[in-house]
């Protein structure tokens, strides 16, 4: 065979190898990336196994905490009966704890969706715009964070009165200046972007500009924050429960659990230790897999 019937026949075999491979999407890769990650498999196990518990035990058991009391079985050690044994009163903790997985996720998801929505707002403004309106919103962001987390969140229940609504509208505005941050750095390195330029010389709008092509682009840090924000609000929350400022009696709240069992730590370490390891596991599904998220949505990182 003459050498330019070989090159003929080598060409395309050529070309085909040196063609990039097609890809499979930045949410697939994401997504491949995270199931092949330890701490992304782990931590999304915990978590779709408490959030089907937070959804199933209403539905599996209905439960009124108001009436779920029995004197004769109170502070009793775990047993096949109660396998995590019962408080003061005779409820059963394995079924408060089951019951109370829907009150510590609705307060974890609801605090992210608030507090990531007005900090992503804010940072956002902040990082496009900057000049005064920068200087101003992260003046604010800085006051707050000036003060300890759990501290401003005490003051702000204290001045609104305990309860869930307060727990979750405290622990929202202390959770606020981290996202604005975040987002504010990213806006602050996207807006330099050729395509952001690019788009200014063709007359976009701003706002366009923000959620087309900045919001997008700024999206891996905000749902890596936010996954480990779920855990941090259900820690906050469940600290003010315990403090006796969060969820009030009877609802079967984890961190008033413990707070409840405080005073028969002693006789009965049972009504502490098994509402403290509800609240040790989900926080540390969600811490495990936002580290997961963390390098899978990393675009340095390659399958």
């Amino acid at each position: 065979m003459s050498d330019e019937n070989v090159g003929e026949v080598a060409t395309p075999n050529v070309i085909e190898d040196l063609a990039p491979r097609r890809s499979r999407g930045l949410f697939i890769d994401a997504w491949y990336r995270l199931l092949a990650s330890w701490n992304g498999r782990v931590g999304l196990f915990v978590v779709l196994l408490i959030v089907i518990i937070g959804i199933g035990a209403p539905i599996v058991d209905p439960y009124d905490p108001r009436i779920d009391s029995n004197l004769a079985e109170s502070r009793k050690p775990p047993s096949w009966h109660h396998p995590f044994g019962t408080d003061r009163l005779g409820r059963d903790i394995f079924r408060r704890i089951m019951h109370g997985t829907r009150i510590s996720l609705t307060i974890g998801f609801l605090v992210v969706f608030a507090a990531g929505t007005a900090g992503t707002a804010l940072g956002l403004l902040a990082g496009y715009f900057g000049g005064w309106l920068d200087s101003l919103i992260m003046r604010i962001m800085d006051v707050l964070l000036a003060f300890p987390g759990m501290l401003l969140a005490i003051a702000i229940v204290a001045v609104r009165g305990p309860g869930l609504t307060n727990t979750m509208l405290a622990v929202s505005i202390v959770g606020v200046p981290g996202y604005a941050r975040v987002v504010r750095s990213m806006v602050l390195s996207i807006r330099e972007r050729d395509y952001v330029e690019a788009a200014h010389m063709v007359g976009v709008r701003d706002l366009r500009i923000m959620f087309r092509h900045i919001l997008p682009n700024s999206l891996s840090p905000i749902i890596v924050q936010a996954t480990l924000g779920v855990g941090g609000s259900i820690l906050f929350a469940a600290a003010l429960g315990f403090l006796g400022l969060g969820a009030q009696p009877p609802l079967p709240e984890w961190g008033a659990m413990i707070g409840d069992g405080i005073p028969f730590l002693r006789q009965s370490p049972h009504l502490v230790f098994f509402p403290g390891m509800a609240i040790m596991v989900t926080v540390l599904g969600f811490n495990l897999l936002g580290d997961g998220l963390r390098d899978a949505l990393d675009p340095q990182m390659q399958i």
